[in-house]
Formats: structure tokens, sequence, C-alpha cells
């Protein structure tokens, strides 16, 4: 597998097809990752829609799915923090690939982005699903217990965007959900910025970069 390849979305497109038909495998698992609004949730769907398009059924497993509740992040402390590495059940999405790899049907939780909460058993993801695309910050993570999940992957892709367009993204998302600019600043600076330079600075290298 090369490592770091810059690549555009339709090149992308024809290198997961080539590769889908050449390992021929049960189901076949891409990692999508990159810092918070990078752009990965929006990437996941479009790549599942031209995998369908080419006759391969695909689903989009949101790792954000296995956020803690909040009430156990106040309970631990880490409400402010919501987001980060330690704020997410690592082994509950480790167990859910298991399930995926060796299973027929699956059902998976989501992250309802509107209530910004996980909501478990929300999804089906049928016996006949070719592709799983993953989607996440931390999936590339270089460090206990995200090291779990590396192998699960066929292809790996990596978000490339730059600072100042994350934090305008970032800044974006919280005025959508009626925030003050102080609440919007803490948030932001004291923690999705300092995460989106953890995943940049602490993650393996993935086969494919792509920029968005």
């Amino acid at each position: 597998m090369s490592s770091n390849q810059r690549i555009e979305f339709p090149e992308l497109v024809k290198k997961i097809l080539e590769n889908v038909i050449k390992i021929n495998q049960s189901r076949y698992f891409i990692a999508i990752a990159g810092a918070p609004a990078s752009g990965k949730s929006t990437i996941s769907e479009k790549l599942k829609s031209e995998l369908i398009l080419n006759s391969h059924k695909s689903s989009v497993l949101q790792m954000d799915g296995f956020h803690l509740d909040n009430n156990i992040l106040e309970t631990k402390k880490l409400i402010e923090r919501k987001g980060a590495p330690e704020t997410f059940d690592v082994l509950g999405l480790l167990n859910c690939l298991l399930r995926l790899k060796n299973e027929g049907e699956v059902i998976v939780p989501i992250f309802d982005r509107s209530l910004e909460l996980s909501r478990s058993s929300a999804l089906v993801i049928s016996e006949n699903t070719k592709i799983i695309i993953v989607e996440g910050n931390y999936l590339l993570l270089d460090q206990e217990p995200w090291r779990k999940i590396h192998n699960f992957f066929d292809t790996t892709i990596m978000i490339d965007c730059n600072k100042d367009i994350l934090e305008k993204r970032l800044i974006e998302r919280w005025e959508s959900f009626g925030l003050s600019n102080d609440q919007i600043k803490n948030k932001v600076y004291k923690n999705d910025l300092p995460n989106g330079l953890n995943v940049i600075s602490k993650s393996i290298s993935a086969e494919f970069n792509l920029i968005n």
C-alpha cells in the first residue's frame, strides 16, 4: 500500500473501484479521517453515492455514533472536552467493526448533529452491503486504543484542509446553534481546533490525501 498519495475525488473513486474488484472479499472497509469540519461526512456521502452508482452497495458508519453520552462526560468531567479522543467508546467501535467484518446485517448507532448526541441502533447496514465507509477524526490516530482499529481498513484516506478553512467552518457550525461569541470562541479555540491539530500531527500516514 502506498502512502500519502495526493489525489482528487474522481481519481479516488476510480482507485477504490479497482481495489474492490482486485481484492474481491465479502466486505471492503474504507477509513475517511480528518480534523473536525474538514468535510468527512460530506465526502463520505458523496463517495457512497458514487460507489452505489457503480453497483457496489455501500453504507457509512460514523465514528461520532460512538460518542460517550453527555451524562457520562459530565460524570467524568470531560464535557468541555467533548470530541477529544478520550470522549469516545473506541472499544464499542472496534466491536462494531468486528461484527461488520464477520456478520451479515448489523444495526449501528449514528450521530445526530441537530442534537449533538449519539442515537443507538439507528441505522441498519444490510447483509448485502459490500463497502463500509467509516468516517471520523481519529480513525488513524497513532495512540491506544485507536491503533486497534487500523488493521480493519483496506483503504485509508486523510482529508487535507488548512487551518484557516477549518477555523471558519467551525465558527459557522457553532453559530448555527445560536451560541454567543464567547461560547463559540471557547469551543473552537479550546477544544475543536486543538483536536484538529492533534489529528493532523498524530495520525499515521494514509494511503491517500484528499484535498477539500
